[in-house]
């Protein structure tokens, strides 16, 4: 549990940004092209993507939007690869240094999303509680956001949360209590 917090609190710098990013753009600002991109790091480095797995070698990847095992249940991505802004996935590689001292590990579902899979999500969900709005975007848009779980690095296996990934549950809402101690 005192992971769980942690993850939460190492990416409040990169929420906090994407939220004033929100509050100071009246409309949503979508970057769609290399060269908007290249501007937007040249501003502000910390706006670069970068690939979790050739920063972090030892990070487990299970890309599940490159399958047909997700809720949308086609293959979403191109590629098995995730990324995020550089300061998260420095994060992310403190994290997983940390947590393989206790002989755990990060396993990466997803990162950064681009906006026509939002859009996509948002269309087909029938629980729109679950999926980001269009008009705001999403963390996962802003490279701010990682779906993730924990593994135990001895066998590989992912430790016991209240949900699968992809569930549209009670038990995956962020609020939510009822959950065991484990």
């Amino acid at each position: 549990m005192r992971y769980l917090i942690f993850l939460s609190l190492v990416f409040t710098g990169c929420t906090s940004f994407a939220q004033e990013q929100i509050k100071a753009t009246p409309k949503l600002v979508v970057v769609n092209s290399y060269k908007q991109y290249v501007a937007s790091v040249k501003a502000n480095p910390n706006n670069e993507l970068v690939e979790i797995k050739k920063a972090i070698p030892s990070i487990k990847l299970d890309i599940r939007y490159a399958t047909r095992n997700n809720f949308m249940q086609q293959v979403m991505y191109k590629q098995a690869r995730a990324f995020a802004r550089k300061p998260v996935v420095e994060s992310l590689k403190k994290i997983q240094k940390e947590l393989a001292k206790k002989g755990y590990g990060l396993k990466i579902f997803d990162g950064y999303r681009p906006y026509t899979i939002t859009v996509a999500f948002y269309q087909k969900a029938s629980d729109k509680n679950f999926v980001a709005n269009p008009a705001k975007g999403s963390k996962h848009n802003r490279g701010c956001a990682i779906d993730l779980t924990l593994i135990d690095l001895k066998t590989g296996k992912e430790l016991e949360m209240p949900t699968p990934y992809d569930s549209f549950s009670a038990a995956a809402a962020a609020k939510y209590e009822a959950v065991s101690a484990e």
